[in-house]
């Protein structure tokens, strides 16, 4: 990681997960969401939270909020961000009905409230955030680059242009989210995002940036070999 300008983050709500990236120093913040802790099995946000600031006290983290009104997400934000200086409150930039939630964020953020604005596709989107936080206040744009491309759409074009776009304002930093492979953090790097959020399974394959991909082929057979060993098939 020491290679890459873009910081890394693991995506995430597994607490023991968490710890341990943090402890190796594996990534450089995390980030999580209402679905990640559903499958994570987490059953007391408040406790949730506690843990994780308790456990890693200075390393950027998003917890995001849960409600789907605009009062209601100022509440629950205003509740989040006392769990630490390191703590990011996500703010989806709609709501369920396809309401801009752009109003809130300009409120929160005007009110030195450290945001990661979630779930935007569009530059218009991209755009409307930047111009609505406060200068200096610490934001993240969480652009779902993997989503779009799962669409069939190259979203290179879309990141390089919020790139431009976040870094106009202080404090705003553009977050490649939703990332598939690690390819996508060579590529994040390269366009000058800021950040990426990864899932475990992309985190334990950084150490594979660099590697001489000429090894690579007498590592897959000795992979093979090891799983014929185990199985009991034969052809002869």
């Amino acid at each position: 990681m020491s290679n890459l300008n873009v910081e890394v983050f693991a995506d995430g709500a597994d607490i023991e997960q968490m710890k341990q990236a943090y402890q190796n120093k594996e990534v450089d913040g995390f980030t999580t969401n209402p679905s990640l802790m559903a499958k994570a099995g987490v059953t007391d946000y408040k406790a949730f939270a506690s843990e994780v600031v308790q456990a890693i006290p200075d390393a950027s983290i998003s917890f995001e909020v849960f409600a789907n009104d605009m009062e209601t997400m100022e509440k629950e934000a205003e509740i989040l961000k006392e769990y630490g200086d390191n703590v990011f409150v996500k703010i989806p930039v709609v709501n369920t009905n396809g309401e801009s939630m752009i109003p809130l964020i300009e409120k929160l953020s005007h009110k030195d409230v450290k945001l990661n604005v979630t779930a935007v596709y569009t530059i218009e989107q991209v755009k409307a955030i930047t111009e609505a936080v406060k200068e200096g206040v610490p934001t993240y744009v969480s652009v779902f680059a993997g989503r779009i491309a799962d669409t069939g759409v190259d979203p290179l074009p879309l990141m390089k242009e919020s790139v431009k776009v976040t870094h106009e304002k202080e404090g705003v930093k553009l977050l490649w989210a939703s990332c598939r492979e690690l390819f996508n953090v060579i590529q994040a790097d390269e366009i000058g995002a800021d950040i990426i959020t990864c899932p475990a399974d992309v985190v334990k394959k950084i150490p594979n940036i660099g590697r001489n991909i000429d090894e690579l082929s007498v590592d897959t057979v000795k992979g093979f070999e090891k799983d014929i060993q185990k199985s009991d098939l034969s052809i002869l």
